[in-house]
């Protein structure tokens, strides 16, 4: 067992270090649920086989011990009082082979069941939610509000409550399922969605933007456009770049694509059922549904709601819109 042991803790690390060095395209949700799966099967052991072997062992050593002593006594002699505590203790140890896999099932089954059906924490790699969200965000998602899902199948057991336009959802890429991305809902099924010259209309009704400004791209050194957007139930900032230009560029060949219709002006589509239509707030410097096609149900994450942590700037903690 120390042997096999070993070889399966030195596939872990390894899988975790070509990940790392990006050798390979790793996957999380599946490296976490092979942990429990193994640490559970070793932790079912040391409570059923193991243990009870070593506390058999360790009684025995008492039993003999005590014999012993009962027998010198019948003798004359006085009882030699060996170390029979520190010996027990080290017969009930849990050899390491044991302590690196059942001793640490009980902190990854709390991770595991926390991250996959509570909150999953996420880290912002880029711009493209700007202001809303900044490059270096660590942010909290609620996996439940949607619908809890198995974690690796993503197969939804309850039904939850339905996205709502703007909502910040992180999804599954749709062109690449094993890429989580962020953005915000714009869409739901049914919507007919219109960005066209920079302005946004849902179901042709324009979405109310108020209190034009300026934002200042920390990364590029240049002022945006920034403007208040009411979409739906939330009032949010959003960016506009007036050196882009309004058309679309590189629109990829994506499911539904026929619903979409792209011009000079930009692009207007109708979401299909069980789809959503995802933008980021920073329009111009975003790939989002414009670009790659309609979110489905079965991609959905969970809902953002918090940062917890900027390393860069403590003031960014707390909950956003």
């Amino acid at each position: 067992m120390p042997f096999l042991t070993a070889a399966v803790l030195a596939a872990f690390v390894g899988y975790a270090g070509a990940w790392y060095f990006e050798m390979i395209e790793g996957n999380f949700a599946l490296l976490l649920f092979l942990a429990t799966i193994v640490t559970g099967l070793y932790w079912l052991a040391e409570r059923f086989w193991y243990l009870p072997r070593r506390e058999r062992a360790a009684a025995q050593l008492e039993a003999s011990a005590a014999e012993r002593n009962t027998r010198l006594a019948s003798q004359g002699i006085a009882p030699v009082e060996p170390q029979v505590a520190e010996a027990r203790q080290k017969i009930l140890a849990q050899p390491w082979w044991l302590d690196w896999t059942a001793g640490l099932f009980p902190v990854i089954l709390s991770v595991f069941v926390l991250r996959s059906f509570v909150v999953e924490p996420f880290k912002i790699p880029s711009g493209s939610m700007m202001p809303t969200l900044l490059v270096g965000d660590l942010i909290l998602v609620n996996k439940f509000t949607y619908g809890l899902r198995l974690p690796v199948l993503n197969t939804k057991l309850t039904e939850g409550t339905p996205p709502k336009r703007g909502d910040v959802m992180v999804f599954r890429y749709p062109p690449k399922p094993s890429l989580d991305y962020i953005k915000r809902v714009v869409g739901v099924p049914g919507d007919t969605v219109a960005y066209l010259n920079k302005r946004l209309t849902i179901n042709g009704q324009p979405v109310p933007v108020s209190n034009p400004r300026e934002f200042l791209d920390s990364d590029t050194m240049r002022y945006l456009k920034q403007f208040d957007e009411q979409l739906g139930e939330r009032k949010h900032s959003m960016l506009n770049d007036d050196e882009r230009p309004a058309f679309v560029p590189g629109v990829e060949d994506f499911p539904y694509r026929d619903n979409c219709k792209y011009s000079v002006e930009g692009v207007v589509c109708k979401v299909p059922e069980g789809h959503y239509f995802m933008m980021g707030d920073n329009r111009d410097n975003s790939l989002d549904s414009r670009y790659w096609g309609f979110v489905p149900d079965k991609n959905i994450v969970g809902r953002a709601f918090f940062i917890w942590m900027n390393f860069g700037d403590l003031k960014r903690i707390g909950s956003f819109k």
